[in-house]
């Protein structure tokens, strides 16, 4: 099937990161013109690098996604850039940190919200009005299967999954008539570098891959962590026109967990 992909414009946020960088390179094999955003000039120059696409494919920003004003301007650099904007792929996040309730701070919720809610809100907040002026736009944001479920002592990180799922649905409401569609993509745990710090916090330091498996990996029915490729691919789907009647949705990229509630 064709994603009808090539030379339309796709805003990347966290690209530079473990799923950011599949998602990244999965765009650019269809032909799409890729904005990209990383906190790090030098993670961008070097992604650039890795792409191999021409000038009018790619854009860079540094951006943190918890600047309104940085969002802004990139966004606004990318419409003035190219003349449209026709899908927005709001992926940046944190895990913050492993703390019981007891424990845990205003403060350790605002890092994690700043970024997992704020800067989800940012990117719709600026990338709607452009696809409203076109009649068209597709907005996936990477949430987490914590947008549906728990897990004890990491409520900043879940909750604000949850968060951010709620504002995804109700901001597809109100652009469904618009031509625009929100969706968000939930996977459960991805074979990253992010992953990997989750690891660390649960299990300490010097653990074993085998431990890592066998706590984490074990509770999906397929007995493994998810690729970022599979996370890619599901996202290049959402936001191309072979989902035109999605909207609105949760995907779970979770190996069968969803079948054990």
């Amino acid at each position: 099937m064709n994603s009808n992909l090539k030379d339309k414009v796709v805003f990347i946020t966290g690209s530079t990161g473990g799923i950011g960088k599949a998602v990244t390179k999965a765009f650019a094999e269809e032909g799409a013109r890729v904005a990209i955003t990383s906190r790090s000039q030098d993670k961008l120059d070097a992604l650039v690098a890795e792409l191999g696409l021409d000038e009018d494919h790619v854009a860079t920003f540094v951006v943190d996604v918890s600047n309104e004003a940085q969002v802004k301007d990139a966004v606004e650099s990318t419409i003035a850039k190219w003349g449209s904007l026709d899908a927005m792929v709001n992926n940046s996040g944190d895990n913050g940190s492993y703390k019981p309730i007891e424990e845990l701070t205003k403060e350790d919720f605002m890092q994690v919200y700043d970024i997992n809610v704020f800067g989800v809100m940012y990117g719709m907040k600026y990338a709607i009005p452009q696809m409203k002026k076109q009649g068209h736009g597709s907005i996936v944001n990477i949430t987490s299967e914590g947008q549906f479920v728990a897990a004890g002592g990491m409520a900043p990180y879940v909750s604000s999954k949850h968060a951010a799922g709620g504002l995804s649905k109700c901001v597809a409401l109100e652009v469904a008539k618009e031509g625009i569609r929100v969706n968000t993509i939930c996977p459960g745990a991805v074979d990253t570098p992010m992953m990997r710090r989750i690891e660390e916090q649960w299990l300490g330091e010097g653990y074993t891959r085998e431990q890592a498996l066998a706590t984490f990996a074990a509770q999906y029915p397929d007995g493994k962590y998810a690729d970022p490729a599979e996370v890619a691919s599901a996202t290049v789907f959402l936001a191309s026109d072979l989902s035109g009647h999605i909207n609105g949705m949760g995907l779970r990229i979770d190996g069968g967990k969803v079948a054990l509630a």
